[in-house]
């Protein structure tokens, strides 16, 4: 897979939910009423699904230096970017780096039958700080935008669609125990990521935007 990095425009953010719900969830919206792609099923008073099946041959990931970074250690940070598992150094390069490479090996092990370009543009990524990790613990919040493109036509498949997921963040002893057996921060996120993408490009949906390729 051909890894690139690049600064590609945010579109189509409008809707985009500002509420946190306890627990690990991802919110998409829904593509636009176009035609769809295979019909895998359906049910009463339900729209169509359909499984993409996509391999994946070229992964953008995109941090913007316009998101604010803050390094105050207080509990929860107003800011878009709160990051601790790296030594002091580019947030914007660390967590495009976090990105590039879980979301790499997610999407490694997809063989579909057609060859895709995925573009990742990360909006939020909020971790625990050093008072939060090793006091009550917290959520890892982490938003990006997400489009598919044919990789050989350059012609969008998917829509830019905005991903919000929560993952639970370890606090006092129970973050101190999972340290220790090499369960720091940034493997936990990273597996999640990984997961999370591979759920993104597989699972069914109800509606997927095909657009038409020039004859």
């Amino acid at each position: 897979m051909k890894f690139v990095r690049s600064k590609f425009a945010l579109v189509a953010l409008l809707g985009l939910a500002a509420c946190a719900q306890p627990g690990d969830f991802v919110t998409r919206t829904v593509a636009p009423d176009t035609p769809l792609l295979q019909m895998e099923g359906e049910g009463a008073g339900t729209l169509p699904l359909v499984r993409p099946s996509y391999t994946v041959a070229q992964l953008n990931v995109a941090v913007p230096t316009t998101l604010e970074v803050s390094e105050a250690n207080s509990y929860k940070p107003r800011a878009d970017i709160v990051w601790r598992g790296d030594p002091m150094g580019n947030r914007y390069e660390q967590i495009e780096t976090i990105f590039r490479d879980a979301m790499g090996a997610g999407v490694d092990g997809l063989e579909g039958e057609r060859p895709v370009r995925v573009d990742i543009q990360v909006t939020k990524f909020h971790a625990l700080t050093e008072r939060t990790r090793y006091s009550i613990g917290g959520t890892h919040d982490i938003h990006f935008a997400i489009t598919v493109y044919d990789a050989e036509t350059g012609v969008v498949i998917e829509p830019t669609r905005i991903v919000e997921t929560e993952l639970t963040g370890l606090g006092g002893r129970a973050a101190i125990e999972a340290e220790a057996q090499g369960q720091t921060q940034k493997v936990r996120i990273s597996a999640h990521l990984k997961n999370l993408i591979v759920e993104e490009l597989t699972a069914p949906r109800e509606m997927v935007a095909v657009a038409q390729v020039p004859q």
